[in-house]
């Protein structure tokens, strides 16, 4: 077993299955994948919750949503209106080329629709790989800033190292299975909230030291 997947082991082994990404809908995970830029996943939920409440929370219902009034009902999430914004020009790419239709969307190739999506204005490769793993079941492993302060402490990578490059190290060294790179993602997550800290680390009680 390489330490890529033991690490994988330590953590399930620790904190068990994360049940991730929480969303009753794919199109719900693509909301939340887009409004979690920058904020935490409280707020998101609170801005969720205003869309469910105003019954907006459809691709075809939101694209018809004034701008105005959609940076308004996600305002809980924080940059509202950049992340309107962003919400509205992922629309727009999935009426103008998808007639709205996410099955579509997901039934093209994967590297193509990877391209498409990064090409979409404010969506990076974090944003893009969350809306192919989590609301499309497809095999991308996600890379954030909790998994380079984890394994960069742990001299499995540079700190300096590009998201490209980091998340090359995880496909090599794991199968290509969408359940283990959805639970491993999450997992890490877990890990860098409750251990792994940005300052104030609890190394000596860490699951994986």
């Amino acid at each position: 077993m390489n330490e890529i997947e033991n690490i994988y082991q330590k953590l399930y082994r620790h904190f068990g299955p994360q049940a991730w990404w929480p969303g009753e809908t794919c199109f719900e995970v693509i909301v939340g994948a887009i409004l979690t830029q920058n904020t935490n996943w409280q707020n998101v939920s609170k801005a969720i919750a205003n869309l469910k409440k105003a019954k907006v929370l459809s691709p075809k219902k939101l694209y018809s949503l004034p701008q105005s009034k959609l940076a308004q009902l996600i305002r809980p999430s924080g940059y509202f209106n950049i992340k309107a914004k962003r919400l509205k020009e992922f629309l727009n790419f999935l009426f103008n080329n998808y007639g709205g239709s996410l099955k579509k969307m997901f039934g093209r190739p994967l590297e193509d629709l990877r391209k498409e999506i990064l090409s979409v204005k404010g969506i990076g490769p974090e944003t893009a790989d969350s809306i192919l793993l989590y609301a499309g079941g497809l095999p991308v492993f996600v890379v954030d800033a909790y998994t380079k302060r984890i394994f960069s402490r742990q001299k499995l990578l540079s700190e300096e190292a590009d998201y490209h490059t980091v998340q090359k190290i995880f496909v090599e060294n794991l199968k290509r299975d969408i359940r283990l790179y959805n639970e491993y993602h999450a997992l890490i997550v877990r890990l860098g909230k409750d251990f792994c800290k940005k300052t104030k680390p609890k190394c000596e009680i860490c699951p994986i030291k």
